[in-house]
């Protein structure tokens, strides 16, 4: 009964309060609370990784693994909010999963063989003719029509990447230019913009204490029983509210995603 206690108490309180304690004690149920807490950070992280050839699930296990790094890293006592903390470092863990894991595409079977043979048909031909062969040749040589030979081609890519660096390859002039310079960049201030249109969006329905409660806790960095004495409430008020509105938060942005 004495940890059920516990465990309601951790949940009625601050954030900063619990980082506090979890610092000095690295007690587990303080922790689990602080996971938590902020799981929707690993939500709405994990999701803009979606459709990208691998399962949500795995996504947001290792989404959830960057989270209790982040705890386990956070050091209240330097002044950095937890969500700007943990939000490059579960970003991190998300794209190192990408990097080790997930950096070749899936081709089928029958391409990647077909692949094997072109690259040893590419080989003897050049050796026989001196000169790279043509596709047409290839096709030929294996047996095949050209259509697949093309494909094949195309599908290796995936399980041998190119260097960004190597050249274009293309017909223009400059035969400088690489593969990275064709890349476009994305502009950091569109996605301000849009974040900063979600949130106004979003303060348009919640009532009067609710947007105070969301501004003071989330703009100007109030505790909770700050607000609390300021409204003449309880912090247990403060604390439902607050859990509330990150609810509702949670769900106006799956609808956006």
């Amino acid at each position: 009964m004495k940890k059920v206690a516990n465990a309601t108490t951790y949940l009625d309180m601050d954030t900063k309060e619990l980082f506090k304690m979890y610092n000095k004690d690295k007690d587990r149920e303080i922790r689990n609370i602080l996971i938590e807490k902020n799981l929707y950070l690993v939500n709405i992280l994990a999701k803009k990784y979606m459709n990208k050839g691998v399962e949500f699930e795995d996504i947001y296990q290792v989404a959830s693994l960057g989270l209790i790094y982040a705890i386990d890293r956070y050091d209240i006592d330097k002044g950095f909010e937890f969500s700007s903390f943990a939000t490059p470092t579960i970003m991190g863990e998300i794209k190192k999963y990408f990097r080790d894991k997930v950096w070749t595409l899936r081709v089928p079977r029958r391409v990647q063989e077909l692949s094997k043979k072109i690259s040893e048909a590419r080989v003897f031909l050049e050796q026989k003719n001196k000169k790279h062969p043509k596709v047409k040749e290839i096709a030929e040589y294996i047996g095949c029509r050209e259509e697949d030979v093309l494909e094949a081609m195309e599908a290796s890519y995936g399980y041998q990447p190119i260097s960004l660096d190597a050249s274009s390859n293309d017909d223009s002039e400059d035969k400088d230019i690489t593969l990275i310079d064709k890349i476009g960049k994305e502009e950091s201030s569109f996605g301000n913009i849009e974040q900063k249109d979600f949130i106004n969006k979003f303060m348009e329905n919640l009532n009067e204490l609710e947007l105070k409660i969301f501004k003071e806790r989330f703009f100007l960095d109030k505790t909770q029983s700050a607000i609390a004495n300021e409204l003449e409430i309880s912090q247990m008020t403060v604390s439902r509210i607050e859990r509330k509105i990150i609810e509702k938060l949670k769900k106006e942005y799956e609808k956006n995603v």
